[in-house]
């Protein structure tokens, strides 16, 4: 039977099991946690059906104030790399940052951290004004099925997101991306996303959810159900066993964790940190990691990892409100 049908047929248990035997031996048993690092909350498109700025776009009338600040983005990155977190990707709506300036944020970040970063800056030509600083280019696909990818995000041709895939392969950059369970996709799209990513030689794929957003389409659509969810990434795990593969879960649904990490994800994404560090919701991801028999890297609740001198003097500022921020939720969960 093949996987498609194994789904179908709900034997997700069958599946989790050999994803977990494949991701143990191909990728062994820690899990990273990845931070999304937005640049801006302003989008020129601004017509994906799902998307929360979607929603903004009416609202903000000088789009350069919905920039943030460099320095605010850079101090968001220091502590986060203090925890011990990846950085997912710098992620910015179309129109809202120059190339010359991702670049320069990018260099930035790479000194920072060490490690060169991934883009998701939407459909760019410009891939070549990149360097060593870069990891990979981020398509952000949403669905595989091109007629739903169509409709879904109509301003956000496939054609060419692939074509832009296909030129950061050319230049040596890894490719990633993104998809979204839950906008009306089918089991047997998976064979779409099969087909996308072994003919385009896609390294990384970020799962997320569906989180519907007031005033979208989507406000009254459910989220996936969890083992629908997990059955796709293990499907994609077993058929891809050195693939890398991000799954992204909401605050309401942490317990999805622990079936994504047995059906294949080497990372974790989509959490509110600076809300969540400190938490019982912050130690409920530690656990769920703990009890798949995994090794977290990054931290939700150790707090001397925030102490030390910012790398950069006017950064302190900025530093200090984000650990504050973190201590004061783990002092109210104290009390």
């Amino acid at each position: 039977m093949n996987l498609i049908n194994k789904i179908k047929g709900f034997e997700i248990l069958d599946l989790l099991n050999q994803a977990n035997q494949i991701t143990l031996k191909n990728h062994g048993d820690t899990i990273s946690l990845e931070r999304a690092i937005f640049l801006s909350w302003w989008c020129d498109k601004g017509d994906c059906a799902f998307c929360y700025m979607s929603t903004q776009k009416p609202l903000i009338k000088d789009p350069q104030k919905a920039r943030r600040r460099s320095e605010a983005i850079l101090a968001e990155v220091e502590v986060v790399n203090r925890m011990g977190w990846n950085i997912e990707f710098l992620s910015g709506g179309y129109g809202s940052f120059t190339t010359p300036e991702i670049r320069s944020l990018a260099q930035e970040i790479h000194h920072l951290t060490g490690n060169p970063v991934w883009l998701n800056i939407g459909i760019t030509k410009d891939i070549d004004s990149y360097g060593e600083e870069i990891r990979g280019i981020t398509g952000a696909v949403e669905v595989a099925n091109p007629l739903l990818q169509r409709e879904v995000c109509p301003s956000k041709n496939l054609d060419d997101i692939l074509e832009m895939l296909d030129l950061a392969g050319e230049l040596g950059f890894k490719k990633a991306i993104t998809i979204i369970l839950g906008l009306g996709e089918t089991v047997e799209d998976l064979n779409y996303l099969f087909n996308l990513i072994e003919d385009h030689g896609i390294n990384r794929v970020i799962f997320y959810s569906l989180n519907p957003h007031k005033g979208t389409p989507y406000a009254q659509k459910p989220q996936p159900a969890s083992l629908y969810y997990a059955g796709v990434v293990a499907a994609t795990r077993i058929r891809f066993p050195d693939l890398e593969i991000i799954t992204g879960t909401w605050i309401d649904n942490l317990a999805n964790i622990g079936p994504l990490i047995l059906a294949g994800a080497n990372g974790l994404t989509k959490f509110p940190l600076f809300s969540m560090f400190g938490t019982g919701k912050g130690r409920r991801v530690e656990e769920e990691v703990y009890w798949a028999g995994r090794k977290l890297e990054g931290t939700f609740s150790d707090a001397d990892r925030l102490t030390g001198p910012s790398y950069r003097r006017d950064l302190e500022p900025f530093v200090k409100r984000y650990i504050k921020r973190c201590l004061n939720n783990k002092s109210r969960n104290e009390d």
